[in-house]
């Protein structure tokens, strides 16, 4: 079965538009009476007949062997792995190069649609009278949409999602099903998955003679243009000023970014990162799964954080920090190797 059932093929493509599109060099199959037409994409293990394929590590070579797909992309230097029933299409990048070719047959599944196939604004969904809607937005049922909300056209409001007062979505976004904004400017193109929450309160509280005294959370989360932000996803309400995600980041499920977070262009945010409140993230920075950043620090443009690492001080522009507390990769990494080889010579010198 195709990895794409639930998605509708845009059309076959032949082998040569395929390869114009991603830039490959073709070296055809053995001849064969079926033309050569791509109506699927597949793992290699599970390739078959009309599906597209890529390899790029010989950790996958076995599952090459025996694959039975019509073309694989795969770089020049390993096309000699490549069984002759196949047809090799010849790239720097297998991996950008398969989803250039998804992408195209699958458009679909690149921005979530309805999830009733509609169209329109659902009877069962609640708008207030203040809310204004530009032609072109779709509503599921069971969605709320508060007063003085604005939403652009070619928008998606998934079942359930809630969109509070004065919440402004841009055009062609997806608000995916139970999703809650409030307090929220949001650009075009935008995609929030579902479940994920958006402006709510910060973690903000002073300590009083009888306890915690609650900050009020005064700012807004703005979301500018082309970001996506995975499901159950947190990202909380500045308190004295705004917390922002700058054009193109990608941030994954289960992160939580806490109040006057500001991160930057193009970044990468890994699941269940956590970043704490007033931290200011570079331009395309990268953070690992599990990471967490303490509050007030910068990340700094181009650096990238190692899963698992807990970041204590600055990290600088275009550095590789790693480990708890986190510092130089390479560093982290010899002082990990040390440690095992005291532990094995340790070890070694037990008697048995």
């Amino acid at each position: 079965m195709s990895v794409a059932a639930f998605f509708h093929l845009s059309r076959p493509y032949s082998i040569e538009e395929i390869a114009e599109l991603a830039g490959a060099t073709v070296r055809q199959a053995e001849p064969s009476d079926s033309p050569l037409l791509i109506t699927g994409v597949a793992p290699l293990g599970a390739g078959h007949p009309g599906d597209l394929c890529f390899f790029a590590s010989r950790r996958y070579t076995d599952a090459l062997a025996t694959c039975r797909a019509t073309a694989c992309f795969i770089q020049a230097r390993r096309a000699d792995l490549l069984p002759r029933r196949i047809t090799a299409l010849i790239v720097d990048d297998p991996q950008r190069a398969m989803t250039l070719a998804a992408a195209k047959l699958f458009p679909e599944a690149l921005q979530p649609q309805s999830l009733f196939r509609s169209t329109g604004v659902s009877p069962s969904a609640t708008i207030h009278p203040e809310a204004r809607l530009e032609p072109g937005v779709t509503v599921d049922p069971g969605a709320v949409i508060g007063p003085a909300a604005e939403i652009g056209s070619g928008t998606i409001v998934g079942p359930q999602a809630v969109i509070g007062p004065g919440v402004r979505i841009g055009r062609d976004c997806s608000i995916g099903a139970q999703a809650s904004i409030i307090c929220s400017l949001i650009g075009d193109r935008v995609i929030i998955h579902p479940g994920a929450r958006l402006g709510q309160d910060g973690f903000g509280f002073a300590k009083g003679d009888k306890g915690w005294l609650k900050t009020p959370q005064l700012g807004r989360v703005i979301i500018q243009d082309d970001v996506e932000i995975g499901a159950n996803t947190t990202i909380d309400r500045g308190a004295a000023r705004d917390t922002i995600v700058g054009e193109g980041t990608k941030i994954d499920n289960l992160v939580q970014i806490a109040h006057n977070v500001v991160i930057g262009r193009f970044c990468a945010i890994v699941a269940q990162t956590g970043i704490a409140g007033s931290c200011e993230i570079g331009d395309y920075a990268a953070l690992g799964g599990q990471s967490a950043v303490a509050g007030h620090l910068t990340i700094g443009e181009g650096a990238a954080v190692a899963a698992k690492s807990g970041v204590m001080r600055d990290v600088p522009a275009g550095a590789r920090y790693g480990g708890a507390p986190a510092r130089p990769l390479r560093r982290y990494l010899r002082a990990e190797a040390i440690i095992d080889r005291l532990a094995r010579r340790d070890k070694a010198k037990k008697p048995i």
